[in-house]
């Protein structure tokens, strides 16, 4: 049986100028599946996010989506897509169904049906009371719900998420957790990137940790947890990304701290 995927990447590899950040990265990602894609800082999971997306090319490697090579400029298959960046501006001067709505026909959906689904979101989201104040007057937890929904507002088939619980209260963390388990249930794919290591072992299904432009590890955490030797999810990212110094620049941090 030939299996399906949702998303190809073959040796992909990205320059900036002399700076090498990605260097050949292979994956294939089924539908349903929740990848934790981790990694320190400047390990190349953004770039490999944007250039999906179309944000970034200049590349070379291959890659496909919903089986089709996403370098002949085609982007229709952007329509099935749902994506929420680490740092995004939003218009500040419109309303919440506004913004919502505007994002809504984007894709396609009839004016009517997209202010229902974005009011009803925001009522289940907790935020329903300022559908139509202006997104400035938003605060840090509200913006963020409203990039979430509308991610999700078109009903995708594959979902990039970075850093989105950035902003959330608890309560909320609960709930996103709890979307994203169902949305997977029901065949959604998601892309989930963080540096909060106990929610990525929690919701994933399959964890892969780039380091250094290149995959260092591929499976689920049972299987990363039975090929080293450390236990949590954080324990095993500092192992294979070679970073133990924590307590000791930890320490230095706070004796400077504590000089007067």
């Amino acid at each position: 049986m030939i299996e399906d995927f949702i998303l190809e990447i073959t040796d992909l590899k990205k320059d900036y100028g002399p700076k090498s950040v990605l260097k050949g990265v292979s994956l294939q990602v089924k539908k349903g599946e929740i990848i934790g894609y981790i990694g320190p800082n400047g390990a190349g999971k953004s770039t490999t996010v944007k250039i999906i997306l179309g944000i970034e090319d200049d590349y070379s490697g291959e890659i496909k989506i919903f089986g089709h090579d996403i370098s002949d400029g085609n982007i229709e298959y952007k329509r099935k897509i749902g994506y929420v960046p680490e740092i995004a501006d939003v218009y500040d001067n419109l309303t919440g169904q506004e913004y919502l709505t505007f994002i809504g026909e984007l894709y396609g959906l009839d004016l009517d049906l997209a202010n229902y689904k974005a009011k009803s979101l925001m009522e289940l989201f907790g935020v329903g009371e300022v559908y139509h104040s202006r997104i400035a007057s938003y605060s840090k937890g509200m913006r963020q719900k409203l990039l979430i929904i509308s991610s999700l507002l078109h009903d995708p088939e594959l979902l990039f998420f970075d850093e989105p619980i950035n902003g959330l209260d608890a309560n909320s963390v609960m709930i996103f957790k709890e979307i994203m388990t169902q949305l997977s249930e029901q065949g959604k794919t998601i892309f989930y990137s963080s540096h909060i290591m106990d929610v990525v072992e929690k919701i994933s299904s399959r964890i892969i940790l780039l380091h250094d432009g290149k995959i260092a590890a591929d499976g689920t955490f049972e299987e990363l947890k039975q090929q080293n030797t450390e236990g949590s999810l954080e324990q095993i990212f500092n192992q294979l990304t070679g970073f133990n110094e924590h307590k000791e620049l930890g320490a230095k941090f706070v004796s400077v701290v504590r000089e007067m």
